[in-house]
């Protein structure tokens, strides 16, 4: 299904504006600082002339020679008929940004405060993931209402709201926690997603809904139509009822018991639809392996030769709580991490508390319309957990420089050391040490 709803496009349309604001802004100051140097050396020039007096000698012509020909002659060997100019086609480059998971628990409903006003939290990281020209992110979690929190992972509908505020395109649903509150609670997860001005990925709240989608999301950005598909490993054991096997896209047959048997006539079945559709780029968000576990499976394997094999240019992976490797082929433009970490999340166990927000460069050649992948970034980040304060996701970087610059709201020096670690940690999963 393509998603050019109305929200998507405003979004566009006041993130662009705002892009275009910041660079009025920035030209202004600028001009303001070009002018004023003007004004400075036409000063010094003024005085130094003065002081000079009169015996100063003509100013001589910098003009070359063969430039000072009778108005309306061209200088001697120039063809000016001669002179064709082709019509520049650039490339089109746009950026796609990719978060890990958020999982909803007590202590991450509590870092909304009691006005549940989660802006603080993802203060500093918000406008990687809004800045970007399409961004996704992994909901662990569903919107059923109260009471909030683990005893039935059900976020407030305000958590969702601020992702929508920041600029977040697409939520992934298809996870463990998809049919947590049953059929109802994923039919009001989607509902509440799609209030937030999102998308949700990889579920549906019935089979009719499934058939009329076919088990994707296409989004346009700046003329570049990206494929989404968004598939977990299982729901923690549970099953869907017989009449809705279709709600949610699924990576094994055997998903309630020991993932071994891939899917690959319902993974099959999603790709050549969207085949179909020839889309420049497609995305395949994957909720798969095993918690705190740096493991990669043999299925795990199996699955992205197969996607690759099928046309899917980037596969995006959660669920194992922790950063996993990343690879990237240039020449083919296909790119694989196999777990972003925790986006958000009680940071209780070592290692979960990192994770990456992640940069995808994705071009369009503007000669020949093929579309890949041309490069990718990363940006650190942590999940701050001191004492009672509430939970708040930190860029590593910026904030370790803020420590040691002695900013007043700096953290602590425990926390800063942990960041030290990650940082050494992120590096090393990353390229699979």
């Amino acid at each position: 299904m393509a998603f050019d709803s109305e929200a998507f496009e405003e979004r566009r349309r006041l993130r662009k504006e705002a892009q275009e604001e910041r660079k009025r802004q920035q030209k202004k100051m600028r001009l303001r600082l070009i002018f004023a140097a003007v004004a400075l050396i036409a000063v010094i020039v003024t005085i130094f002339l003065l002081t000079r007096g009169e015996d100063a000698p003509a100013p001589v012509s910098t003009v070359p020679p063969q430039v000072q020909a009778t108005e309306g002659t061209e200088p001697a060997g120039t063809d000016v008929t001669s002179q064709t100019t082709e019509p520049l086609v650039q490339d089109t480059v746009i950026h796609l940004a990719a978060a890990g998971d958020l999982n909803i628990t007590d202590r991450v409903v509590a870092a909304g405060g009691s006005a549940m006003d989660y802006t603080q939290a993802f203060m500093d990281v918000g406008y990687l993931l809004g800045n970007a020209d399409v961004s996704v992110l992994n909901l662990e979690g569903n919107l059923v209402g109260e009471p909030y929190g683990g005893t039935y992972f059900s976020a407030p509908q305000s958590l969702v709201q601020t992702l929508g505020k920041m600029g977040v395109d697409l939520i992934q649903l298809a996870n463990s926690y998809s049919i947590r509150n049953g059929m109802s609670g994923l039919s009001s997860t989607i509902d509440g997603v799609r209030a937030a001005g999102m998308e949700p990925l990889g579920v549906y709240a019935s089979r009719e809904e499934f058939e009329e989608n076919g088990g994707y999301t296409i989004v346009t950005v700046k003329g570049i139509r990206i494929a989404f598909v968004a598939f977990t490993k299982g729901m923690d054991g549970m099953t869907l009822p017989p009449d809705n096997t279709d709600c949610v896209n699924i990576l094994y047959t055997d998903y309630d018991m020991t993932y071994q048997q891939v899917d690959f006539e319902k993974i099959g079945s999603v790709l050549t639809a969207v085949d179909r559709e020839e889309p420049d780029l497609v995305v395949a968000m994957l909720h798969w392996g095993s918690e705190y576990n740096d493991t990669i499976s043999s299925s795990q394997e199996e699955i992205c030769e197969f996607l690759q094999n099928s046309g899917v240019d980037a596969i995006i992976g959660t669920h194992s709580h922790y950063v996993q490797q990343m690879t990237f082929d240039p020449q083919k433009g296909q790119f694989l991490a196999y777990s972003l970490g925790d986006f958000f999340g009680d940071a209780g166990k070592s290692g979960s508390e990192y994770s990456v927000i992640l940069d995808l460069e994705i071009t369009k050649d503007g000669k020949t319309g093929k579309c890949k992948i041309t490069g990718y970034d990363y940006t650190p980040i942590f999940t701050v957990a001191e004492g009672d304060a509430p939970l708040r996701v930190m860029r590593i970087h910026e904030t370790m420089q803020a420590y040691e610059d002695g900013y007043m709201e700096r953290v602590s020096s425990g926390v800063y050391e942990k960041m030290e670690y990650a940082l050494k940690r992120i590096e090393a999963r990353i390229n699979g040490e």
